[in-house]
This record gives C-alpha cells, sequence and structure tokens, in this order.
C-alpha cells in the first residue's frame, strides 16, 4: 500500500476539533479538514490544519481520512460522498464516530469493493481527554491496516486498543457506553436516597471512591458534574447518549440478550429528554431520578 502523507478530518464537533488539534500537532503530516461550522476550521487554523470547503475537497486532498460525526447516518452520507468521488486521493477512511454494528459492516463492504480501506476507531473518555489526546480508541480493521494506522491513532489517544476485525471497534464502544450509562444511573440513584437519608453528597461520593464501588464514572461524571449539578450543552449530550445507547440495546436484541439494566438507563436518558435536556450532558438524568422535591 502506498505511504500516508496527508490525512483528512471531517466533524469538529465537541470530540473532532481537539482530535484533528493533537492530529496535525503530533503526525508531522499535512492535515485537511471540514465541517458545517466556520468557527473550529479558524480555530485550527494555528495548528496548520488546512480547512476545505467540502468532504470532497478533503477526499481529494487525503490519502487517511478519519471521521468524527454524530451517528450512522452521516457516517454513511459522507462515505457514499466520497466513494462517489472520481477524483478522490483517499485510500483509508476511520470513522472514529459511534455507528451501528451492521451499518459499520456494510460501509465497510461497499468501500473495500472500490478498493477503499476501512476501519471503525470509536473513542471513548471525556472531552478533557480528547485534548489531551488521552483518549481510548477502540479499532476494527485488519491487523495489516492497525498496524497502519496505530502511529496515527496514538497522537489522539493513549489507550489503543485492536478488537477485531471491522465492527467489533463499534462493538466494545458501544458496550462501553451502555456499562456508563447504567452506573451513571445507578450513581444517581445512590445520590438520590442518600441525600434524602441524611447523608452529604460530597462525603457519600467520597467515601464511595474509597470502596469497591470506585470508577472512573464516579469520579468524572459523578464528582464533576452530578454533584456540582454542573450539565453544559458543549458536551456529552443526553440525545447523543441515547443514540449510542439504542445502538447497544440493538445489539442486544439480536444477541438475544435481555440487557434489563440497560432498558433502566434508556428509560431515564428519553425523560430527561422529554423535559428539554436533551443537549445537555448526559449525567442531567440525576434530576429525573432525584428532581430534589423538599421532603
Amino acid at each position: 500500500m502506498a505511504a500516508i502523507e496527508t490525512l483528512g478530518f471531517i466533524g469538529l464537533g465537541v470530540m473532532g476539533e481537539p482530535m484533528c488539534e493533537n492530529l496535525a500537532r503530533k503526525s508531522k503530516r499535512a492535515v485537511y479538514a471540514t465541517d458545517l461550522r466556520k468557527i473550529p476550521l479558524q480555530r485550527l487554523a494555528s495548528a496548520g490544519v488546512n480547512a476545505c470547503g467540502s468532504v470532497g475537497d478533503v477526499a481529494e486532498s487525503a490519502d487517511c481520512i478519519f471521521l468524527s460525526l454524530p451517528s450512522g447516518k452521516e457516517v454513511e452520507q459522507v462515505c457514499q460522498t466520497i466513494l462517489a468521488d472520481a477524483r478522490r486521493r483517499a485510500g483509508i477512511v476511520v470513522d472514529c464516530s459511534t455507528s451501528p454494528v451492521g451499518l459499520t459492516r456494510e460501509i465497510a463492504a461497499r468501500c473495500s469493493a472500490a478498493g477503499l480501506a476501512y476501519a471503525d476507531a470509536p473513542v471513548a473518555r471525556t472531552r478533557e481527554a480528547a485534548q489531551k489526546g488521552t483518549l481510548s480508541i477502540m479499532v476494527g480493521a485488519s491487523a495489516d491496516l492497525f498496524a497502519r494506522l496505530r502511529p496515527l491513532l496514538d497522537c489522539m489517544g493513549s489507550e489503543v486498543t485492536h478488537c477485531g476485525p471491522v465492527g467489533c471497534g463499534q462493538v466494545v464502544k458501544l458496550l462501553n457506553n451502555m456499562v456508563l450509562f447504567e452506573i451513571g444511573s445507578a450513581l444517581a440513584e445512590a445520590m438520590a436516597i442518600g441525600r434524602r437519608s441524611g447523608v452529604d453528597e460530597a462525603l457519600l461520593l467520597d467515601a464511595l471512591s474509597k470502596g469497591s464501588s470506585d470508577s472512573f464514572a464516579l469520579r468524572n461524571h459523578g464528582m464533576k458534574a452530578m454533584l456540582p449539578r454542573r450539565f453544559p450543552e458543549d458536551a456529552f449530550g443526553t440525545d447523543y447518549a441515547r443514540k449510542d445507547l439504542a445502538y447497544a440495546l440493538e445489539l442486544a436484541r439480536e444477541a438475544g440478550v435481555d440487557a434489563a439494566g440497560a432498558l433502566v438507563a434508556q428509560g431515564r436518558l428519553d425523560a430527561a429528554s422529554s423535559r428539554g435536556l436533551g443537549r445537555n450532558y448526559w449525567p442531567v438524568i440525576l434530576k429525573v431520578v432525584d428532581p430534589e422535591e423538599k421532603i
């Protein structure tokens, strides 16, 4: 295969923008990027990122294109555009979005038929981790393609795991998020019960962090979001969480597994969205579990 000399990045949202910046600063390659909004492209200019006006422009400039998009729907649309471009330079597409497993494998097959290599590499952890380049990246790809992509993925993540062939990265990411949302739901329950039983919430979470219930979710989503009631709109929102959990539940149904805990978390995310909190950081489900009435 030809050397990867130039890179593309499509989708510069909450996670995509800092990922693109790290790729540009650390890879020592020219990076061409596009987004529906101009502001992220303007900010990334200081990192040497070349702004492109369209997906086609990126496809014609980059050997390897990274995607960070809202859902599988957008991933499919962008890949169709890349495949339809007769002048494309791109030979590899890497989807860092969270997409349905079946669709991922379908898109990969279409790309392969057109001579375009495809990998799924969804990411986990927070926006802060994206900024620091310490994401956890779960990759579905052939062993050869993974080896070629690994130095580039290392620019954005501190933990890069080869999960198996195409689609397996998405499986692992969806299950990661499913477990995270279930833990978040349990934390909301514990905080509500503790508060109403006379225990200070900060003390409760601190004590839990010293015991067997300690977790990344407790220290980050519990302590940094639920405790201070900090649910901004520029973080991983409730509606994005609902989308990811729906993909995971689809996978559970296909596997014949009764994912009861995930269904509870889904109900709480749905309730938060119906109350107008769809854009707020997903730990806002605390407001569903504990509306803080005076008891």
